[in-house]
């Protein structure tokens, strides 16, 4: 008799890549991390770098204030990028760098570097994310208008399929869609746009020949998102399998299998991650991650983990650590990868991925109707729909729809050990490091050879304006000296810059019953005032993840208040300018990169210098306790943190707060 068991039984695969995103501070001390987790059994580098890199800024610009090092590595030149990788041989690493705006820099850079050690950029692995669409949708790191940011993806894969044939070019990234709030037929449709989107504009450019396109289409790879519910994230990948081969083959006509294969990384969901009792959140990444290892049809190529700790902050090694031995044990201590796919055969899981399927290919073809993924972006058509979807997201776990344990059931818990050591459970950066970083950056353009770096930003300009590949005159300003700012300055020049749609103006957060207290209060209070009760909600600095920022201002229009928020990236002085010109009775002001200190400081002493201190500042972010403590005593009216998901008390707290302040009005 045969034993089915054995039947299924193959020669076992090898495991995914295994990763950490990582990077903090500066390159020498990521570069420590890096060399330190390689140690330990990590198999692929993936690079974090902070919000001034990411968005085109050199460390000492005035934006780039508080935030360099904060959540990546500052890489201003080919020194630093030189210092990010030393000891560590590029020839046989393969490094996925999370970037976009900036991804045709940074791989200028890398591939520079890289030829310092000696190492034939044709031998080289990795990826760049280089995904802008999403970057309007949801995380904010774009810097150029739609139509320039899509030449840039083209050329850095045009360059790449000659220059660089192992590189993934563009990461088609899903995983900040479903941090916005994307449903999973979101996730898949808008992701599936954008590959689509990206493809046209490669057919299109005329830099691929035609029978060099599939060898394009079998570059493009995917970063997605797994969430708890890891059945329906599991059917998911496998829809995005399906998906993926139907438009390759009918669309493309790409014949070869190879070329169709959904090639993809994961990070497991960050979003579901409690500040409240978060050891909790170790299950919830063990469970996320197995939606995309389980299904051999599906297997993710790399796997990233958070920490546990990243609701409250930035993870230390030892918790990176953690991370990366949850996933040595699945893949080497299981029997996972000596089986076909177990899931094959389940009309469960088949009636699933089809439904999911179908809803897809709905919203794909209303995409298609409008124009495309750059139209449905530019008319605010996907982000106000990832708003209403993270609205209703947050609303169900309001009003206890949504189960999250420790937070809105099963309370009742013991102090966390693992949150009770010196550092709080987190690692935090040394404000030291930013201003050690702009003192190597005024040396290394002290040191270089300026006339050199002129002509390459002159050739880069031209480049730009001329319509030629950026990526060689990218290259040469990279060996030339030139920094991060004056690339990033340079293509501003050529291409301008983009503000993308909020997504707030039509979306309605509602809430019934349960707000209508609330909507009561601010028709007192506005009354008392002699005005409708007016609220500013600002982002400063560079920290571009604008989700808890919109849901606040949706919450509290729909509470009856008058709201300013004018999207993200915002100095402080235009923040204060602007709560002075439209009369504001309170100041809410999000942050999520850790710059909170400084930033919110400086907003203050602005206040004070207009003439407004009168009026209350909110700040809600990642904020440790003890920040927390400083901002309170510095006079902030209240601080709100993850723990803070009642969006109806803290708008009913809001009202009280801008009550107390304005004792004598009406």
């Amino acid at each position: 008799m045969t034993d089915v068991a054995t039947d299924a039984k193959q020669k076992s695969d090898k495991p995914w890549l295994f990763r950490t995103y990582s990077g903090h501070s500066s390159a020498a001390a990521s570069n420590e991390l890096y060399r330190t987790n390689l140690a330990r059994g990590q198999t692929g580098l993936s690079v974090a770098f902070d919000l001034p890199t990411q968005t085109g800024y050199d460390s000492d610009h005035v934006l780039a204030r508080g935030e360099v090092g904060k959540v990546g590595v500052p890489i201003c030149h080919l020194g630093d990028m030189r210092a990010l990788f030393a000891d560590i041989p590029l020839e046989r690493m393969n490094t996925s760098m999370t970037i976009n705006a900036t991804a045709p820099w940074l791989l200028a850079l890398y591939i520079a570097a890289a030829e310092e050690q000696g190492v034939d950029r044709t031998t080289l692995q990795g990826t760049v994310q280089n995904d802008i669409i999403k970057e309007y949708l949801s995380r904010g790191t774009y810097i150029f208008p739609p139509k320039a940011s899509m030449r840039l993806i083209t050329d850095v894969i045009a360059f790449t399929y000659r220059e660089i044939p192992k590189w993934n070019p563009t990461n088609v990234c899903s995983y900040h869609l479903q941090e916005a709030g994307a449903t999973p037929v979101q996730e898949l449709a808008f992701a599936l746009a954008t590959a689509v989107a990206v493809l046209d504009a490669v057919k299109a450019g005329g830099q691929v020949p035609p029978e060099d396109f599939p060898e394009v289409v079998g570059r493009i790879s995917f970063f997605v998102n797994a969430g708890v519910r890891f059945i329906t994230e599991l059917c998911k990948m496998r829809a995005f399998v399906d998906l993926w081969d139907d438009i390759t083959r009918e669309r493309y006509g790409v014949a070869d299998e190879k070329h169709r294969r959904f090639r993809y990384g994961v990070q497991v969901n960050s979003l579901g991650l409690t500040e409240p009792q978060p050891e909790n959140n170790v299950y919830r990444i063990l469970l996320e991650m197995l939606a995309v290892v389980l299904s051999k049809k599906a297997r993710a190529r790399a796997v990233q983990l958070p920490a546990w700790n990243e609701a409250l902050g930035l993870p230390r090694p030892w918790d990176q650590q953690w991370s990366l031995r949850l996933q040595q044990i699945v893949a080497y201590e299981t029997d996972l990868l000596e089986y076909q796919d177990v899931f094959d055969g389940s009309h469960v899981i088949d009636a699933k991925v089809e439904a999911l399927k179908a809803e897809a290919l709905a919203e794909l073809a209303r995409i298609d109707d409008m124009g495309g993924a750059i139209a449905a972006v530019e008319s605010s058509y996907m982000k106000q729909a990832l708003v209403d979807s993270n609205s209703a997201r947050l609303g169900r776990i309001e009003l206890g729809e949504q189960t999250v344990v420790g937070v809105n059931k099963f309370i009742e818990s013991a102090p966390s050990p693992l949150v009770s050591a010196d550092d709080g459970g987190i690692m935090t950066v040394d404000p030291q490091a930013e201003a050690e970083q702009i003192a190597g950056l005024k040396a290394w353009r002290d040191a270089r050879d300026e006339a050199r770096a002129k002509a390459a930003l002159e050739d880069l300009k031209a480049a730009a304006r001329d319509g030629r590949n950026i990526m060689e005159p990218s290259i040469a300003a990279a060996k030339a000296g030139v920094t991060t700012g004056e690339w990033g300055a340079a293509l501003r020049e050529a291409f301008g810059e983009y503000r993308a749609p909020t997504g707030v103006g039509r979306a309605a957060r509602g809430g019934g019953d349960a707000s209508r207290h609330v909507q009561q209060a601010v028709e007192a209070l506005s009354g008392r005032l002699g005005r409708r009760l007016k609220f500013l909600v600002g982002k400063p600095g560079l920290d571009g993840h604008s989700n808890g920022a919109e849901q606040i201002a949706v919450k509290a229009r729909d509470c009856g208040m008058e709201v300013v928020y004018e999207g993200i990236r915002l100095t402080p002085a235009q923040i204060v300018n602007a709560a002075l010109e439209e009369g504001v009775h309170v100041v809410g002001l999000s942050i999520l990169s850790g710059s909170h200190l400084p930033l919110v400081t400086e907003v203050m002493e602005r206040m004070k210098a207009a003439g407004i201190a009168d009026v209350p500042v909110i700040v809600g972010g990642i904020i440790p306790p003890e920040d927390a403590d400083i901002l309170t005593r510095a006079g902030v009216a209240r601080v709100y943190t993850p723990k803070d998901y009642q969006m109806t008390d803290i708008m009913a707290d809001i009202v009280k707060i801008v009550d107390a302040a304005y004792p004598s009005a009406g």
